[in-house]
């Protein structure tokens, strides 16, 4: 995905925004770029993984 584009799934859990009920929820998913790509987050994962997000830690070091 690119740009502005809604995110259809999660890159970490694979969660679809299409199981999401909650609006909330839905305007929580979070956008990150690594290696020139966009990724998104749900909201759990994103919560998971904020100090990770933060610290700008490749993906390969989550646990």
């Amino acid at each position: 995905m690119t740009g502005g584009d809604a995110p259809d799934s999660c890159a970490r859990c694979g969660r679809t925004r299409a199981s999401v009920s909650d609006a909330a929820e839905l305007l929580a998913w979070v956008r990150q770029r690594e290696r020139g790509v966009d990724q998104w987050l749900c909201h759990g994962c994103a919560r998971t993984h904020v100090r990770d997000i933060e610290g700008k830690l490749p993906t390969d070091y989550w646990l």
